[in-house]
């Protein structure tokens, strides 16, 4: 009996340990992602010519559908891919957006860039210990933001052919709001797959299940970025 009761407790640690270090992984490898984005959108943005070139000779539509097929693609065959070649993939989706984000340095002045950048932070972090916190279950919010999320698209689509000041407004306060909650509810879900594998230990389908954790915190913490330095943004 003594004997059981040591192995039990000694499987619990294990597996909380190693809920601990797919956690972890999980903010280590979003970071990484934005330090490669940040980089990649210092670099290009500093050379007006470069992203003069990318508005005009149409390579911006061209990285932008590359973005999406990208992060859809990474979605849909993550399970099948080695885990190395799944990072590369994130890597290269974190350097294409940056590219695309490169605009941002020509059109805000650095210290809004800044504030808007500390402004998110803040919020991302505070939003992302809500989720993991919390003992409510966020599965229902998370549900309607994702309808939310769409309908934002839509009219985001359509307000770039309307024009219409007020609405661009309107719609940017309601990103803040969706990726606030979005923020707090894929914590939670990522939090909870977790505790559901963490049986499994450290391997290739655990730490592939953390970089998608990643990629997921990541959009959330880059969609509120630019969301909040539309609002609040001083332009040049």
């Amino acid at each position: 009996m003594e004997y059981n009761n040591y192995y039990d407790k000694g499987q619990t640690l294990a597996q909380s340990s190693v809920f601990a270090v797919l956690m972890r992984n999980v903010y280590t490898w979003m970071a990484c992602g934005l330090a490669m984005t940040a980089l990649t959108a210092m670099i290009v943005g500093r050379n007006e010519n470069w992203v003069y070139t990318i508005a005009t000779s149409g390579m911006y539509w061209g990285l932008l559908i590359a973005e999406v097929v990208l992060v859809i693609f990474l979605s849909a065959r993550i399970h099948k891919m080695s885990f190395a070649t799944a990072g590369l993939m994130f890597a290269a989706y974190a350097i294409l957006n940056g590219v695309n984000m490169s605009f941002i340095m020509l059109v805000y002045t650095a210290e809004s860039i800044a504030q808007a950048f500390f402004v998110t932070a803040g919020t991302f972090g505070g939003m992302s210990l809500v989720g993991y916190f919390t003992k409510k279950d966020l599965s229902v919010m998370g549900r309607t933001l994702m309808m939310a999320l769409i309908g934002l698209i839509i009219a985001t689509v359509v307000n770039i052919f309307w024009q219409n000041s007020m609405m661009a407004s309107i719609l940017n306060y309601a990103g803040v709001i969706i990726f606030v909650g979005l923020t707090a509810y894929d914590t939670q879900k990522i939090k909870v797959m977790f505790q559901q594998n963490q049986h499994a230990g450290i391997n290739d389908q655990t730490n592939k299940l953390a970089l998608m954790g990643s990629l997921e915190l990541y959009l959330d913490f880059i969609n509120l970025f630019i969301y909040i330095l539309r609002l609040f943004g001083n332009r040049k």
